[in-house]
């Protein structure tokens, strides 16, 4: 089994494989180039973004500076926004719905590392994915960690540590992240 199936399956992997080293280091160049663009590039802004996301189904607005592992397992909805200094590492399938904000500093991390100290320093990691529904709404310096799925209409509070997952329509907040008020969703 390649080290990059052993990754997108939640194993433990080699991060510094040939294969994965090569991925890498082409979405660390395409984020470079995008951010190094102006707001006027809006189109090469949108090709560097189709060649770097895994799949992106509508209009897609993200400020510089931006930062990913390897990009192609990021896959965005329509309407999505990210405001300036967002890093995710996608090592995992990091997949956001429909018209979801994503606030400044925010960092999204599919990325785990062994707790025992001697696996650890091997250099071996494992990831796990994150899932973000649709009408979402992320403020800023945020962590979102492995693993967490949340639902629909979720707000997550400016700089909440959210470690566990939540159900639609909540506001959560604080570290770790915790509901702080149901969402309304009737006009």
């Amino acid at each position: 089994m390649s080290e990059l199936h052993k990754m997108l399956s939640g194993g433990i992997y080699d991060p510094s494989d040939d294969i994965l080293s090569e991925m890498r280091s082409k979405a660390r160049n395409l984020t470079f180039k995008y951010n190094q663009t102006t707001r006027a590039q809006k189109e090469e802004r949108k090709n560097i973004l189709t060649e770097l996301f895994g799949s992106i189904e509508g209009n897609i607005k993200i400020e510089p500076n931006f930062n990913c592992d390897y990009g192609q397992n990021i896959s965005v909805g329509d309407n999505f926004y990210v405001n300036f200094g967002c890093v995710i590492l996608d090592c995992a399938e990091v997949k956001f719905g429909s018209n979801c904000f994503i606030g400044p500093q925010v960092g999204i991390y599919t990325a785990c590392h062994p707790v025992n100290p001697i696996e650890r320093n091997s250099g071996v990691e494992f990831a796990k994915p994150i899932i973000i529904g649709d009408n979402c709404w992320i403020g800023g310096h945020a962590v979102i960690n492995p693993g967490v799925t949340l639902g629909d209409n979720v707000v997550v509070a400016s700089g909440a540590v959210v470690t566990k997952s939540f159900p639609d329509n909540v506001v959560i907040g604080g570290n770790p992240a915790r509901v702080l008020k149901q969402v309304e969703t009737q006009q």
